[in-house]
């Protein structure tokens, strides 16, 4: 039908491939997003209008005490880049999509659409941890990083990309810590900037 039951570590492009076969639409924006389906639960994962919260029917999850729940969609309390599991201590284990019947080949050139533009837009030939920073209300948060003059800034291998301000690259060598301190240097307090 047009249900898919998924386990949390399910990749949303191997979940994007899947939909496209059954000829299943809803699904096509969050597909060319990198990472799993937890994560994408969590932060209520979205690009080019779409977010998942649109397709989620509902959501397994343990708490540290081995109880296991289910949660509706009203339930996960979806919001911009957060959801009920956002900073909480659940597990998530499976969830139920509910997607739309749809045709093969519209699905497959609208994906091939998203993807161009990713393509075009994204630096995706450098390792990064996809797009940073969340969207301030009435603004784009690449313009606002662009505005400010930090296009390419780089700290020890770490890189506000130049192809796409929204996005922390790696050139080679950059730690984690070091990404993090570009993105956040006010939540910092490491010797980073020494």
């Amino acid at each position: 039908g047009n249900i898919i039951k998924a386990q949390a570590g399910a990749l949303l492009a191997v979940l994007g491939k899947a939909a496209l076969r059954e000829e299943l639409t809803g699904f096509e924006c969050i597909s060319g997003i990198p990472g799993s389906l937890v994560g994408g639960l969590a932060m209520n994962a979205g690009a080019y209008g779409g977010e998942i919260k649109s397709v989620v029917k509902s959501v397994r999850v343990m708490n540290p005490k081995g109880e296991i729940f289910e949660f509706s969609n009203e339930e996960m309390k979806f919001e911009y880049r957060r959801s009920i599991l956002t900073n909480s201590d659940y597990i998530v284990l499976s969830a139920v999509l509910e997607l739309q019947k749809g045709n093969y080949d519209e699905i497959k050139a609208f994906m091939a659409d998203l993807t161009n533009r990713r393509t075009t837009k994204q630096p995706l030939n450098l390792p990064s941890a996809g797009s940073t920073f969340k969207r301030p209300e009435g603004h784009f948060a690449a313009k606002l990083i662009d505005d400010s003059g930090l296009r390419g800034l780089t700290l020890r291998g770490a890189q506000v990309s130049e192809k796409h301000c929204g996005f922390v690259v790696n050139l080679g060598n950059a730690k984690s810590k070091i990404s993090l301190a570009l993105a956040f240097p006010k939540f910092t307090t490491n010797p980073c900037f020494s």
